[in-house]
């Protein structure tokens, strides 16, 4: 029995709405942390107490962002049980080992150093204290390391094969899983972009200080970390994106097409689309304005690769669901005769295909009988909707252009010592606080929209993973969700604020922080 096609919408929408949600506190822990460890090293080497502070109020924010954090990704590991139990059944042998020791990583290791970091300052010596800090900080890196394992085995199913006998995707390899190209690319390409969020917000608040004239030492060392930090790690997500981008091309070509609009192979090396309007009904793109080879050089680093447009990966596409077909039927043969040495030679031989088989289930259940109009339908089914895709993409690239843009000026005019005289910066920088949320909520959703139909790239449809439950139980739990994340975002709002109003100076009642700040800044200019 196949999962109703609201239930499956429903539950799309729960996990996207609770990833999106959850994903609003990774990126920030992750680049906080590290600022952390840099902060508190200058404090450990030049024993300058506003070193300390500093550690200690951005450790503050970093300290609630990462309460929030864990209350939020709980969740999402208990609706692969709840909303995607065959999900859970037929890839869990791969995908909880990835998932259980994320859990360790963050609940035990990366958990375990947030306390000592926070009650550790008058209990251990200023070098354990430091090694405790940046343990926090890997400890953190390595729990987005092994879900991000998880999800680029999604992307890229290597490491495991179909078992017949038990229905399942099976572990082959976890060295092939751990070490998956697309993986490595996602991690160090998301690790990144929560480096780029955690200078922002640092570089954010401390122009909020500026501009009020308030811990101005405490607020110009913050945006001298932020930006040499911010500009480093804008320049190293342009970088490695363009190399999740080549990867896509290898394993995800329909992904890098939709992105595009690209609709017919174009000869190599193809022209990127700057911008313009996919028209998914008559598959052409309107109004493209478009810079000549720069497509195929990015995507396949060659000047005679071509990249493959829509049409033809449907072509593909369709020949796959064929092959599938017969692997499906060699499935159904060895159910009833497990010996059955020729059935099992036809499954072995097209077994990579089973789950463009398994597409047509969404049509019928007789899928070796399946007429030319199911087979056209399933076929189109692999094609993303295209233009929430391009644009996606477009804002992202054009966010993570601005970064580097924004944070070279910040490092030139800290370098310069120049910051206070341009307020018209400052005020640019406080309105920038968003943008690195946006872009990488909009990386999110290429990456995971962009592998529709599929939850596991090429083996399992998203419309057969979702589990057999009522649309009503789904709205009970979504509103539920709501309710409770409205709640957190509240708290979290709230305690930001008040702490950062609060600021450094009033909060460790610092009550010569001002004459602090004056003598800093004399030594600054000297």
């Amino acid at each position: 029995m196949l999962p109703a096609s609201d239930v499956v919408l429903l539950s799309r929408f729960q996990f996207g709405m609770t990833a999106l949600y959850h994903f609003l506190f990774v990126p920030l822990t992750l680049g906080l942390s590290m600022m952390l460890g840099m902060m508190e090293t200058i404090y450990f080497i030049t024993n300058r107490p506003i070193w300390r502070t500093m550690t200690q109020y951005w450790g503050i924010l970093f300290g609630i962002n990462v309460a929030m954090g864990v209350a939020t990704g709980i969740t999402l590991e208990f609706q692969f049980g709840t909303n995607w139990a065959y999900y859970s059944q037929y890839v869990g042998d791969v995908f909880g080992v990835p998932l259980a020791l994320e859990g360790l990583m963050a609940f035990f290791l990366e958990a375990t150093f947030v306390g000592l970091f926070f009650f550790g300052w008058n209990r251990l010596s200023k070098g354990a204290h430091l090694v405790v800090t940046w343990l926090l900080a890997l400890g953190a890196s390595l729990s987005a390391l092994w879900i991000l394992i998880a999800n680029g085995w999604m992307q890229n199913p290597v490491g495991a094969r179909f078992n017949f006998h038990t229905m399942r995707m099976e572990l082959a390899s976890f060295y092939e899983v751990i070490f998956n190209e697309v993986a490595q690319a996602k991690f160090v390409h998301t690790i990144s972009a929560g480096y780029v969020t955690g200078a922002m917000f640092v570089l954010s608040v401390s122009a909020y200080f500026l501009l009020r004239g308030i811990n101005v030492a405490f607020a110009r060392r913050s945006m001298t970390v932020a930006a040499a930090f911010g500009l480093a790690a804008a320049l190293s997500v342009v970088v490695l994106g363009d190399e999740s981008g080549y990867l896509a091309d290898l394993n995800q070509k329909m992904k890098i097409a939709a992105i595009e609009g690209l609709w017919e192979t174009e000869p190599a090396p193809a022209a990127l689309t700057l911008i313009g309007f996919p028209d998914q009904e008559h598959h052409v793109t309107r109004y493209a304005i478009k810079i000549p080879y720069l497509l195929g050089i990015i995507a396949t680093r060659s000047l005679n690769q071509p990249v493959y447009g829509i049409l033809d990966l449907v072509k593909e596409a369709r020949s796959d669901i064929k092959s599938g077909m017969l692997a499906y039927a060699a499935l159904n043969a060895l159910q009833k005769n497990p010996y059955d040495k020729h059935a099992e030679a036809i499954l072995n031989a097209n077994q990579d295909y089973l789950g463009y088989g398994l597409l047509l289930k969404r049509y019928t259940d007789k899928v070796t009988n399946a007429t030319p109009e199911q087979i056209e339908q399933a076929t189109w089914d692999t094609v993303p909707d295209v233009f929430p895709l391009f644009w996606s993409f477009r804002i992202m690239a054009g966010c993570g252009f601005f970064f580097i843009l924004l944070f070279g000026i910040a490092y030139y005019l800290a370098l310069r010592r120049r910051i206070l005289k341009h307020r018209w910066f400052l005020w640019v920088a406080v309105f920038s606080l968003p943008l690195p949320w946006l872009a990488a909520e909009l990386g999110w959703v290429v990456a995971e929209y962009g592998r529709q139909p599929w939850v596991v790239e090429g083996k399992l449809p998203t419309f057969l993973a979702a589990s057999t439950i009522t649309s009503f139980d789904v709205w009970v739990s979504i509103l539920g969700f709501v309710f409770f994340y409205s709640l957190l975002a509240i708290i979290e709002i709230y305690l930001m604020v008040k702490y950062i109003r609060l600021g450094p100076g009033r909060l460790f009642q610092i009550e010569d922080f001002s004459t602090v700040e004056q003598r800093n800044t004399r030594s600054d200019h000297a």
